[in-house]
């Protein structure tokens, strides 16, 4: 006790900066029901769209960024996915690729080459868009429903970082995180997503999904969402794979996305130009 004033020492805490603006609250059941009634609205997508590629991170040493080009989603619930990438300016078909979800099968027209493989991965290339598979870009595309059956979720409180456009600076924003923990083929449960919701709106702000070895495979981020005729979809979303460090952006530009949720769509999957 003599010795106190020595050995005792303060200092001044900030205060955190939290984001004051009004929140939304929901249940996990409600986050649930949000979700799938969205995914169920789906039936498919036709998109014209901006496609930005990079490769590299910590590992590389180094971050190589790709040229952005324009580009076709096509995709028909439950798994079929087309995209056609195109060279600027030209307008030359860069990349035709189409998959049902196990196999895929992709064309390069410039080096006059075809590719098919299935969604694993075997041997990983080292150069890390050779790595990229049809259905990580699928499984980061939508927000899948929650199957009842063979998922269970629940819901945590949170806060993520966002920039204060009056206050000019960055502050934490309560937020809701729905983990999803699914069964395995051997009976047993592991983590397989975790949906983030914005509390100001409750739209999922990312989705990340697990391995099975419980490592983080993909992160996607969703952002300015807008109204299409019911559906609320995203005209930003940028999809990262840590492990092969690679990341794209699919942006959709100013004439931008048509998701259909029913009949009198042109139907493209794998045979339209």
């Amino acid at each position: 006790m003599p010795l106190s004033g020595c050995l005792l020492r303060t200092h001044t805490v900030k205060p955190r900066a939290i984001y004051a603006g009004p929140l939304e609250a929901a249940t996990t059941q409600q986050l649930i029901q949000r979700i799938n009634s969205e995914a169920a609205k789906i039936k498919t997508l036709n998109a014209t769209v901006d496609i930005a590629a990079s490769t590299g991170g910590e590992k590389k040493g180094k971050v190589t960024e790709f040229q952005e080009i324009r580009g076709y989603v096509l995709l028909r619930r439950p798994a079929d996915l087309r995209m056609i990438g195109l060279y600027p300016v030209v307008r030359n078909k860069a990349f035709d690729m189409v998959s049902n979800g196990d196999h895929f099968k992709l064309f390069i027209p410039v080096k006059n080459k075809f590719f098919i493989g299935s969604k694993n991965v075997t041997t990983p290339s080292k150069n890390a868009l050779e790595n990229l598979r049809p259905q990580h870009i699928l499984d980061a595309l939508l927000v899948k429903e929650i199957d009842p059956q063979n998922e269970i979720a629940y819901v945590e409180g949170g806060f993520e970082k966002v920039r204060d456009a009056k206050a000019k600076k960055d502050v934490d924003q309560p937020n809701y995180v729905l983990n999803v923990i699914a069964k395995q083929p051997d009976g047993s449960w592991a983590l397989a997503r975790k949906i983030y919701f914005s509390r100001v709106n409750l739209e999922p702000t990312k989705q990340v999904l697990y391995d099975k070895a419980g490592n983080v495979a993909t992160i996607a981020t969703y952002d300015n969402f807008k109204d299409h005729e019911g559906l609320n979809f995203p005209d930003i979303i940028q999809i990262d794979r840590p492990q092969e460090e690679y990341s794209i952006a699919v942006r959709s530009p100013a004439t931008g996305r048509h998701p259909d949720r029913g009949p009198g769509q042109k139907e493209c999957l794998g045979q339209c130009e």
